[in-house]
């Protein structure tokens, strides 16, 4: 059995680039106010939705292991 996630995103520092959903179409969705949203906020642990937090212009995507709290992204210094 493979990894779980919690995706978060900041939406006070999202500025709607949708790189997120260029990263990983399905996966997030922006609202009326371009603002991102997880489609999913618990899912398996996914290359797409890890390449779409890297890629975030602001880092507003923060995933961590899903009931440790284990950050996955931003890694911690």
């Amino acid at each position: 059995m493979g990894d779980r996630w919690q995706v978060e995103v900041d939406r006070s520092v999202c500025i709607g680039s949708a790189q997120c959903v260029h990263h990983a179409p399905g996966a997030f969705r922006l609202d009326t106010g371009r603002q991102s949203h997880p489609v999913d906020p618990e899912t398996d642990a996914n290359e797409k939705i890890l390449a779409a937090a890297e890629g975030c212009p602001v880092e507003a995507i923060m995933i961590t292991l899903l009931g440790s709290g284990e950050p996955v992204f931003p890694p911690e210094d």
